[in-house]
């Protein structure tokens, strides 16, 4: 998938603002995941083409930032923080619901393509544990009804019908 017109221009205008072209590599690499939902091979050359250097070293300083997806996620990318206080806060418990309410494994993504889960390390939201993340949107203080009301709001927000169960058989 070629990259926009606008993505070219908005990536030359970052690379303006650095003295050295690979200062921009990581909104180099966010313009680029933009434009394709997730970081592939094409994205890797294409900024490094941009910033005189590899695809390799590209790669490689992705691959340190959880939020460069380097795989097709669903429309919401859930993060379910797992360090210390969240998970001495109920993390686990509630990552198990949302396995079941998304009828989902984590790394997976639901058939309908709505949502990816996924772990992290840390959020640096330990006073209000536990945490998750969708997409750019932090949710605090988790519970698994707050998090139902959560599911329930993302779907209206996509605009799809039924409960917060998209694999078949999961009740």
């Amino acid at each position: 998938m070629p990259f926009s017109e606008a993505a070219q221009r908005e990536l030359q205008e970052i690379i303006q603002r650095y003295p050295d072209k690979r200062s921009a590599m990581l909104p180099a690499l966010a313009i680029a995941q933009r434009e394709q939902g997730y970081l592939t091979p094409e994205a890797y050359r294409w900024v490094a083409e941009a910033l005189d250097t590899s695809p390799t070293w590209v790669a490689s300083v992705a691959s340190f930032y959880t939020m460069l997806r380097k795989e097709p996620a669903g429309r919401y990318l859930i993060q379910v923080c797992t360090n210390l206080s969240c998970s001495l806060l109920g993390a686990k418990p509630l990552l198990d619901h949302l396995r079941q309410r998304l009828g989902i494994d984590v790394g997976e993504t639901t058939p309908d393509g709505l949502f990816t889960l996924t772990t992290v390390e840390c959020l640096g939201s330990c006073a209000t544990a536990p945490v998750m993340q969708v997409n750019d949107r932090y949710y605090e203080q988790l519970t698994p009804e707050r998090i139902d009301e959560i599911l329930a709001g993302l779907r209206r927000e996509a605009g799809t019908c039924g409960d917060d169960r998209t694999a078949e058989g999961h009740s």
